[in-house]
């Protein structure tokens, strides 16, 4: 049994903040249909939403990952790298103390949960527009006494490193290879995207599925062919604003 933190869509979703994407317009109900559809696929893998509310002063907030990292021991509260996100914290955070103990990074620390990747004790870290060093050295610090080795890397190419690399489980990584740097991937077997499928690497991994976006058809079959579940939902409004399916929930396992 786990709880999916989701947040509605913003009515100013077309507002939002774009880093490696031109604006183009966005369709706000269509975004919308996309988002409940997702929330039954995490309903259909056994999961609880819980959404919370939205605002036209938080255009982003859909992108409910990028304010925490959930861990089985704790969760971590970010400071978003962009600061027109800094008033969705309060809600999220509130959202997890039930579940949780809460960590939280520090001014002058910047960090996007979206550049965290978690795949059992490894913790990588993507540094970026969004996410600083000075975060990775806290974060670093919070989960040493946990037994996490926590590294960093380079964001190159996209927005957040889960753009370019997400686990299918704790050994496996999804990758499109022209935006990770391979060395803080040592040890893990990688599955590569289709090569006409660059932004095909982020998937949403639950207990006994794949979540996965429909727009990438030749990547859903590589990874179903190493015998994984994969259930494919549509998000090609909410990519318009440079979002993905891990970025839409926070996921939070209750049966630890």
């Amino acid at each position: 049994m786990f709880v999916a933190i989701t947040r509605a869509v913003s009515p100013a979703l077309a507002s939002c903040e774009l880093t490696y994407l031109d604006r183009s317009p966005i369709d706000v109900d269509r975004a919308r249909a996309q988002h409940r559809a997702y929330e039954q696929a995490l309903v259909a893998a056994g999961g609880r939403v819980q959404q919370l509310e939205t605002s036209a002063e938080m255009p982003d907030s859909v992108f409910v990952e990028d304010i925490a990292v959930v861990f089985p021991e704790l969760a971590v509260v970010t400071r978003p790298g962009a600061e027109s996100r800094h008033g969705e914290v309060a809600a999220v955070a509130a959202a997890l103390a039930p579940f949780r103990r809460l960590y939280d990074i520090q001014a002058p620390g910047t960090m996007d949960g979206g550049d965290v990747l978690v795949a059992g004790r490894r913790v990588v870290v993507g540094v970026s527009t969004r996410t600083n060093e000075a975060a990775v050295a806290q974060l670093r610090r919070i989960l040493g006494p946990f037994g996490y080795a926590v590294c960093a890397t380079k964001v190159t190419g996209c927005l957040h490193l889960k753009s370019a690399v997400t686990a299918l489980d704790d050994a496996t990584l999804l990758v499109n290879r022209d935006w990770i740097e391979p060395a803080a991937f040592i040890g893990f077997t990688l599955v590569d995207v289709d090569p006409a499928e660059p932004s095909a690497a982020n998937a949403l991994r639950l207990p006994d599925r794949i979540v996965f976006p429909s727009a990438f058809p030749r990547t859903a079959r590589r990874i179903a062919a190493r015998g994984l579940r994969v259930v494919t939902v549509d998000a090609d409004e909410l990519a318009k604003a440079e979002g993905a399916v891990t970025c839409c929930s926070l996921i939070v396992d209750t049966e630890l």
